[in-house]
């Protein structure tokens, strides 16, 4: 009886934790027995390996007991990516491979029938596992995945296009033939973003868009069909501060769990997602089985535009109430958990009725045909719990054309993201991240008003009848725009505009 071990890794939610690809070899009745929590794909890479292992000129041990196990036994093993180890396993066992060559290394990846290595899903998703086990392992992938692991510095990471390449590496004494490092793939020329120039008028709307990219906070756009919402909402990615190499290595992990995989010509840009308002609660928030991470999960980093937002059914905009407070989504299912990051930027978009044209019939000369009780019921498909948890609530108003034509072009996206990049480090220097993020306790201490600032608010927010969830938000709205004008407190007018800022679906009401 002869026992091999290979080190792998599966995969749950983002993480990747390690599965010990145990292969023994016994003799007995011929079998080929796989074990240890795996799905209907892990357990068909019996046939896979089998005909890998003779095409690629090696003897399968056909007159052995072979038994596979995937330890840990209560983690769910799915895909492909097992068939590579397993290879190596029988390998192993049966005396071919360096034991030694074997133990220093991690292996995933997908056989087919004639030896080739296909990719697998969440390359990059297993290589910051290792890194954050401190894994010193050499990560060895197919050769289409291995450019996306290594990205991650520190890493060795090599690829192979077929078993047989794996196995010369694996051979004892001076046979083996290393495989060569991986290389990240270049950058991909991308189309540059729209510019904010380019959205005439609005000068409310688009500073109140300029307020969000600062601080992190979240938004809704309020008007009539055609008055630049869906256009603002593009440009926001583009406001946005760099993402750093954590966060664009984390974001690039989440497209590659997808069976999309990863864009290389949007590596390192802020991500955009901008799902149909047919999308359902699992589409948004994620699910399936295995977990996928939805579109809040892919928007990780960047923005999540909502057009339409009414439109979208109720338990989907319900579901974003959590991730919106916390950052994060769990999936549960009934034996297991998975979760996901979810730190977006909400923009959402609606019109004021069903119609569209509340309100606008001076600008628009279209009269609204929706009666009180049917404008009631479209703006309620809003929950207040919802509401209370977007920072800015902004009317876009319908321009005349006449207007529209005479309007000059406005400041640029970089003129723009300059004083966005400057309020952001503002923020950073003074309590570590930006203000929509913060705590409640943390708002208390670092969103200092003077008195008559405090006073002015704590008046509104009486009045209104205000939630504290709603007051803090508009405490942290407020120090974004001091710290937009530098201010180190802030002030009254400050206050007064972020409380302006508050008042969108309020105002239409006559609240």
């Amino acid at each position: 009886m002869t026992l091999a071990v290979v080190m792998s890794r599966a995969l749950d939610g983002l993480d990747a934790p390690a599965v010990h690809v145990e292969v023994q070899l016994a003799n007995g009745l011929p079998s080929f027995t796989l074990v240890g929590l795996a799905d209907t794909e892990v357990k068909e890479s019996r046939e896979r390996v089998r005909a890998a292992l003779q095409h690629s000129g090696f003897s399968f041990p056909h007159n052995k007991r072979i038994t596979v196990n995937l330890a840990p036994a209560d983690l769910p093993k799915e895909s492909g990516r097992f068939d590579l180890p397993i290879a190596l396993g029988i390998l192993a066992a049966d005396g071919v491979l360096d034991a030694a060559r074997l133990a220093a290394c991690e292996f995933a990846g997908e056989l087919s029938l004639a030896g080739e290595l296909r990719p697998v899903r969440g390359a990059l998703a297993l290589a910051l596992a290792m890194r954050r086990d401190d894994a010193t392992r050499t990560l060895v992938l197919p050769a289409a995945s291995a450019g996306a692991a290594a990205r991650v510095a520190g890493l060795d990471v090599r690829g192979a296009a077929t078993l047989l390449d794996v196995v010369r590496a694996l051979l004892p004494g001076d046979e083996a033939e290393p495989l060569l490092p991986a290389r990240p793939p270049p950058a991909a020329d991308a189309e540059p973003p729209p510019d904010l120039r380019e959205v005439k008028g609005q000068a409310a709307a688009k500073r109140a868009l300029e307020i969000a990219a600062a601080g992190q906070h979240s938004l809704l756009l309020i008007g009539p069909p055609g008055t630049g919402k869906s256009m603002l909402a593009a440009r926001l990615p583009a406001l946005l501060p760099s993402m750093d190499d954590e966060e664009a290595l984390v974001s690039a992990a989440l497209q590659g769990l997808t069976p999309q995989g990863l864009d290389a010509a949007v590596f390192g840009r802020r991500p955009a997602r901008a799902p149909h308002h047919s999308a359902s609660a699992v589409a948004l928030v994620g699910g399936g089985s295995p977990p996928r991470p939805g579109e809040i999960s892919l928007a990780h980093g960047g923005v999540l535009f909502l057009d339409e937002t009414p439109e979208f059914p109720r338990a989907a905009l319900e579901a974003l109430r959590e991730p919106l407070e916390t950052g994060r989504i769990t999936i549960s299912r009934a034996a297991h958990q998975a979760q996901f990051p979810a730190r977006f930027q909400l923009i959402a978009a609606m019109n004021p009725c069903p119609c569209g044209y509340l309100g606008a019939f001076a600008a628009t000369g279209r009269a609204c045909r929706c009666g009180a009780d049917t404008v009631a019921r479209y703006q309620g498909k809003l929950s207040g719990p919802l509401l209370d948890r977007i920072d800015l609530q902004i009317e876009v108003p319908a321009v005349r054309p006449a207007e529209l034509m005479a309007a000059p072009d406005g400041e640029s996206t970089a003129a723009v993201a300059a004083r966005v990049a400057a309020a952001r480090m503002r923020q950073l220097e003074r309590q570590g991240e930006a203000n929509g993020l913060l705590t409640a306790a943390r708002t208390d201490t670092c969103c200092g008003a003077d008195a008559a600032a405090r006073r002015f608010l704590q008046g509104a927010a009486e009045k209104l009848g205000w939630s504290g969830r709603r007051l803090h938000r508009t405490l942290r709205v407020a120090r974004t725009i001091a710290d937009l004008a530098g201010e180190p407190q802030i002030g009254v007018a400050a206050m007064a505009e972020a409380l302006q800022l508050q008042r969108g679906l309020d105002a239409l009401r006559g609240g």
